[in-house]
């Protein structure tokens, strides 16, 4: 059997998480990923019919019964997954009562998954019905999309056209739009049911005055839609005070979209 902290998916997390803190999204213990594994994948690297403990997951996830998350600690710090991978990430199964998680690997402190692993879970579920090769939930905190709640409308369209006008690329990659919820308290169900019924329209939901959840097919698009976002509103705080002179028009976004041959939120659009 291979050694784990050779696989792929571990080696990606690691680079993730520690980049994620690097750019300064992930204070002290913020931020959580969940990547969704394939049986094959983990089989090659440990015993799955092994499980080393159980763990209540707060809901039922009966559509995720059997499928394998590699997932951050809770109370774990980003800056420590590179270092002292077994502590930080585990990987668990959903057991088949939908709501148990079996750790098959990880957590060796003793520790389990992040509290915020029912809106992940939700997410994935919502994702997986629109693209079913979505595999990533990723949160995190990126300042200046934080600090942009604070002075912004916190409507979806409005949020949207903002952050689509500060600079060329963002209609391109994420011409579906952004989700914004309005501050609601963190680690329970009603933010994750809340944050999966945006996920059913976009890959990208903002929790005012927290941070941004996004939803890929793969680690590096995952993060490079939540980079994009935070670009925008390190642009738009940046702007936001002074007179505007000059700005992409909506007659711009559309020929734009024309010629990358996008499909995108019309409605968004006046």
């Amino acid at each position: 059997m291979k050694n784990i902290f050779d696989a792929p998916f571990i080696c990606e997390m690691r680079k993730t998480t520690a980049n994620m803190y690097r750019l300064g999204w992930d204070e002290r213990n913020g931020g959580n990923v969940s990547y969704l594994l394939t049986e094959e994948e983990v089989s090659e690297y440990l015993d799955t019919s092994k499980v080393i403990r159980t763990i209540p997951i707060g809901f039922k996830a009966d559509d995720l019964i059997g499928k394998y998350f590699l997932v951050t600690g809770t109370g774990k710090y980003f800056k420590n997954v590179d270092g002292d991978i077994e502590n930080n990430l585990g990987i668990i199964r959903i057991a088949p009562d939908g709501e148990t998680a079996e750790l098959i690997w990880g957590y060796k402190d003793g520790g389990r998954f992040t509290s915020e692993l029912p809106a992940h879970l939700m997410s994935h579920m919502a994702r997986l019905k629109v693209d079913p090769e979505n595999r990533i939930v990723m949160h995190t905190h990126p300042t200046n999309t934080v600090a942009m709640t604070h002075i912004h409308p916190l409507d979806d369209k409005s949020f949207t056209r903002t952050i689509w006008g500060t600079c060329t690329e963002c209609i391109v990659v994420f011409p579906e739009g952004i989700g914004v919820l309005p501050w609601m308290v963190c680690g329970n169900n009603e933010i994750g049911i809340a944050t999966a019924e945006k996920m059913s329209d976009y890959r990208l939901v903002i929790w005012s005055q927290h941070g941004i959840y996004g939803a890929g097919k793969s680690l590096d698009e995952t993060f490079g839609l939540i980079e994009t976002v935070e670009k925008g509103a390190e642009l738009y705080m940046k702007y936001a005070s002074f007179p505007i002179l000059n700005r992409i028009t909506d007659d711009d976004l559309r020929a734009l979209t024309k010629a990358f041959n996008i499909k995108f939120r019309e409605d968004f659009l006046d």
